[in-house]
């Protein structure tokens, strides 16, 4: 009997092939394996109960890289005979739900070459296999062979190619397979341009960061500024040349005895950081370990990660200290990709390594955090993306999302699975914009796909809300779905969670764009996977100078205190009010009182900057989430009281909170209460609605606010392993779009 048998998930790029041929060959069992536009195909001369026995150790024994979506196994008339087992070509060149595989850390096999003496790649810095190593940022289509790869413009030398050809080799069609004689190589440049010679580029970098020099190096999916991180001058000079006062940087390691000196670890974190993906993990800062104060002022907690290519290992086994790793690129713009793009922040640093490997996607490092045992993600990027995620169903649309305008990403659907991008940024330059357009082509590309639909934010001024009217304009036959910011970012998390019953979603982030034309972000909703019905909100305040009062926490502050006190609050002598001059604060009044660029909001995360403001912590932001993060800093484990608060006709007033927090004398009492207040108002709603209780949106990145909740309400739906800021919303629209009886 012959049998075909189609497996579909990430099962290109990963060793799946060549796995097959080893396990059928060992069995004694003939036939072929290939890719194909859905995944691998195999056919199989067997008997029923070999076959069966073949698909229960494929599922056992898988390679590590590999995810299998579903195996089909159909029995097929006989029309060729097998001598034996075979590894054959491609079987189609059109995509129909294939996966990209994303980059992946250097395995333990390839770092213990790297490390060899005897080995023909000792340190030779692009080392790599059928398990590790470059692949979403090399690819240029799939099915993922060489000849659709940057790697394309470099010919395998004899040794290479006998390895690439031979399906027992660790290295059997590795498409980033190199060398010293036939791979890519190192290069060293002056920030004016000019090229270093030298014999080894790496001890000069190594000899540079040691000097407290800063250096731009070319990785997996883009450049990293990086220099001494126990360097304080150099450190502090970073923070001056990019032009970023205070945003945390993240640290990259050698190996984890070196992260363990610098922050305390538990295991599960331990595990994430150690994992092929690599991600940077926020972890809490130990005090005695010398990182320059410049690092991560201000806040308890540290990005750390460990060396992810063999490039990174190589200097830091030489340099024996952390680094600051952070992207290079200019302030809200998009990672720096090319060399051109890199020569464009030439006065940010001194030399750069750079590589002739030509990245063709870009890609971030991933970010992510351990609470109560369970995963969260902050950036989803290299290692995890492109992501795969289910839909409820299936659709014969094919469905765009646009998602939101900040920590952007765009989705396909495809069948019954969503296809998110990798982190993209905020849409607020015109190469953020193009780079966001460039995601959409890639996919559109890669997977033959041409929308019928186009699902976008109701945000009229949002960039993706804007491309998306432009596509209908081109195309007068795309259907153009716009869904609510926060009813979106629900829909994400139901999804990652399979849940299409009604539930109790909570959704509170910066700002979204409300059904009147309101700025929400305080919201309480009853919903399912096609309605929603608002049943509470934080009452609207006054934005005062409208997308200012965003950065200036001192702003959001001054309207509740002019909602207090009126008039009277020339008389108070706290920290928002001292921040200001007597003439700012009676034109900012005259502004409130008329509601002048001074729009309505519900957002929860304005009011933290509130608190942020009126305890002196803060009156302007330096970067986004930064009030919330020195909060979490400040507060008390062994306090357990709130505030008293109200909730009339599902309205919750922070005046009265507020109040309670003016009269407070110690500053990390009142961040307490007031974080354990947030967590008492959610669990409020959640009783008087006793349905499943779900939460998303970039508040419930805050792991003080997190942890509460999951305390109190222990069957909390999360965002488990996924994001909940605005990354999220393109998933939670593809949703939307497939639920809409129209479609």
């Amino acid at each position: 009997m012959v049998f075909s048998i189609e497996i579909r998930g990430v099962v290109q790029g990963v060793g799946f092939r060549p796995f097959i041929y080893s396990l059928a060959s060992s069995m004694g069992l003939n036939g072929e394996v290939a890719n194909n536009g859905y995944g691998v195909l195999i056919l199989l001369d067997a008997t029923k109960e070999k076959a069966d026995e073949f698909i229960r150790k494929i599922t056992q024994s898988k390679p590590p890289l590999s995810e299998i979506d579903s195996i089909k196994i159909t029995q097929i008339a006989k029309t060729e005979s097998f001598e034996s087992f075979s590894i054959k070509k491609s079987k189609s060149t059109k995509l129909l739900s294939s996966k990209i595989p994303s980059d992946i850390a250097m395995c333990a096999e390839c770092e213990s070459e790297l490390k060899d003496k005897t080995n023909r790649r000792f340190e030779y810095p692009f080392i790599t296999c059928t398990n590790c190593g470059p692949r979403y940022s090399i690819i240029k289509n799939l099915p993922y062979d060489r000849k659709h790869t940057s790697m394309d413009e470099f010919v395998m030398c004899k040794k290479c190619m006998a390895e690439y050809e031979n399906p027992k080799d660790r290295r059997y069609h590795a498409q980033p397979i190199g060398c010293y004689e036939c791979g890519p190589t190192l290069s060293l440049y002056e920030n004016s341009g000019v090229k270093i010679e030298s014999k080894n580029v790496i001890d000069e970098v190594v000899q540079a960061i040691s000097d407290g020099k800063i250096v731009a190096i070319k990785g997996i999916g883009g450049y990293h500024l990086v220099c001494d991180a126990t360097n304080e001058s150099a450190v502090k000079l970073l923070r001056e040349r990019k032009r970023r006062p205070s945003k945390p940087f993240a640290v990259m390691v050698k190996d984890t005895k070196m992260s363990k000196q610098i922050a305390d670890i538990s295991e599960k974190e331990e595990a994430l950081l150690n994992s092929n993906r690599r991600p940077i993990v926020l972890l809490q800062k130990r005090d005695d370990y010398a990182l320059s104060r410049y690092v991560a002022p201000n806040i308890n907690q540290i990005g750390l990660f460990l060396a992810y290519t063999p490039l990174h290992h190589l200097i830091l086994e030489k340099l024996n200290r952390p680094i600051v790793a952070t992207s290079a690129n200019i302030s809200d713009e998009p990672l720096c990709t090319t060399y051109e793009e890199i020569m464009r922040l030439s006065l940010v640093w001194d030399f750069c390594l750079e590589h002739n490997r030509e990245i063709l996607n870009g890609c971030d490092d991933s970010v992510a955090f351990v609470e109560n045992e369970k995963i969260f993600m902050l950036r989803n990027a290299r290692g995890y993306a492109p992501t795969y995620l289910r839909l409820p169903h299936k659709t014969d649309k094919k469905i765009l999302a646009l998602g939101a305008n900040q920590k952007s990403t765009v989705a396909i659907t495809i069948e019954d699975s969503v296809v998110l991008s990798p982190y993209i940024g905020d849409l607020g330059s015109l190469s953020t914009i193009e780079h966001y357009k460039s995601n959409i082509e890639t996919l559109k590309r890669i997977y033959d796909f041409t929308p019928d639909v186009v699902v976008c934010d109701k945000h009229p001024n949002y960039e993706s809300t804007k491309y998306a009217k432009e596509l209908k304009a081109q195309n007068s036959e795309i259907g153009l779905v716009q869904v609510q910011h926060h009813y979106a970012h629900i829909l994400a998390t139901m999804g990652v969670n399979g849940i299409t019953s009604k539930v109790l979603g909570v959704s509170f982030d910066g700002t979204g764009y409300g059904d009147e034309g309101n700025l929400w972000g305080g919201e309480f909703f009853l919903c399912d996977n096609s309605t929603y019905e608002r049943v509470g909100q934080f009452k609207y305040f006054r934005l005062i100078g409208g997308e200012k009062a965003i950065k200036e926490p001192r702003r959001v502050a001054l309207s509740f205190l002019f909602e207090i006190y009126g008039d009277e609050v020339f008389k108070l002598g706290n920290a928002t009010v001292n921040s200001f001059s007597n003439s700012e604060i009676k034109t900012l009044l005259a502004a409130w009182k008329s509601g002048l660029n001074s729009p309505f909001s519900s957002s929860c995360g304005r009011l933290f900057d509130v608190v942020a403001s009126i305890l002196g912590v803060l009156q302007i932001c330096s970067y986004e989430g930064e009030s919330g993060l020195l909060l979490e800093s400040l507060y008390d484990e062994n306090i357990a009281e709130c505030y008293e608060f109200g909730i009339e006709d599902g309205e919750i007033d922070f005046s009265q909170i507020f109040r309670q927090i003016l009269a407070e004398k110690n500053p990390s009492v009142a961040v307490s209460k007031f974080f354990n207040t947030i967590a008492q108002i959610i669990y409020f709603m959640h009783k008087k609605y006793n349905l499943p209780l779900v939460l998303s949106g970039g508040v419930f990145q805050n792991r003080v606010l997190l942890r509460l909740i999951m305390r109190k309400i222990p069957d909390v739906v999360l965002p488990e392993m996924f994001v909940s800021n605005d990354s999220a919303i393109a998933y939670g629209q593809a949703i939307a779009a497939l639920n809409l009886k129209t479609l």
